[in-house]
């Protein structure tokens, strides 16, 4: 019994301390859509964006303003599969910022895949769940320029995740460029506030035009960081709210045209 328990100590010993989670404001996934309705451009333009909205004096001010001054960031692109850019990061100062946005400079090779939603979102709570970092606010923010089409469906995982306490936003891209504008669904922002978004304070904000895509970037970034929630705005609804499984139709229909 005795040489039982020296053994049980041993292993005790030998074995590394959990390191203490390190307390951030909020822990944000950054997903970003690069499925095959993108074009390089609109790859190029995305990346480009969320590097300007880093440096931007108003979203540093942003982290300023916490009370822990600091957050905990990775940047993920999503299609069918994920790929994690940059890998969750502390943010604390301007150079912090620089350093991150450097990295969403270096080249890459675009995607050609389904758009899966569901997916992303798996994956982003999955992530959150597995970091170093402990949130007073726990954060995915997902963009995309079309509703899910593949993997499981979208509100049962969007459900999944809002029970874990993690509130999603959404950032709809409604312009039409390249092979996206084919399958373009009207009220993409009103599908994503239906279907995809939710959790205290969450929010939409559409992009209309890839001109005003860095600055909506930035917009969201700050009121995700310093926790300050967007009014809502009406939108006129054609699209029926309930109907969420509107992206995998129109995958279907779309075989039926002869697309593979």
């Amino acid at each position: 019994m005795l040489r039982s328990i020296a053994l049980l100590s041993a292993v005790w010993l030998a074995t590394p301390a959990m390191a203490d989670p390190i307390e951030v404001d909020v822990e944000l996934v950054l997903m970003v859509d690069v499925s095959r309705s993108m074009t390089e451009n609109e790859l190029d333009i995305q990346r480009q964006g969320y590097a300007a909205a880093l440096r931007s004096d108003s979203v540093y001010a942003a982290v300023q303003s916490g009370l822990l001054q600091s957050v905990a960031v990775t940047y993920v692109e999503w299609a069918g599969t994920q790929e994690v850019v940059v890998d969750w990061t502390l943010l604390q100062t301007r150079e912090d910022l620089d350093a991150f946005a450097a990295t969403l400079e270096t080249s890459f090779n675009p995607a050609l895949r389904r758009t899966s939603i569901a997916e992303a979102l798996a994956f982003g709570a999955e992530t959150i769940n597995a970091n170093a970092y402990l949130g007073l606010r726990r954060v995915i923010d997902i963009s995309g320029d079309g509703p899910n089409n593949a993997g499981r469906d979208v509100v049962t995982m969007r459900d999944q995740v809002l029970s874990q306490g993690i509130i999603i936003n959404g950032l709809p891209l409604m312009t039409r460029e390249g092979m996206g504008s084919q399958w373009h669904l009207d009220d993409l922002d009103v599908y994503y506030r239906s279907c995809v978004t939710g959790g205290p304070g969450s929010f939409v904000i559409p992009v209309l035009d890839w001109q005003d895509f860095a600055d909506a970037v930035r917009r969201k970034l700050v009121m995700e960081i310093a926790s300050r929630p967007a009014q809502p705005e009406p939108v006129p609804v054609s699209f029926d709210p309930t109907d969420c499984r509107v992206g995998e139709k129109m995958w279907e229909q779309r075989r039926g045209w002869g697309f593979p």
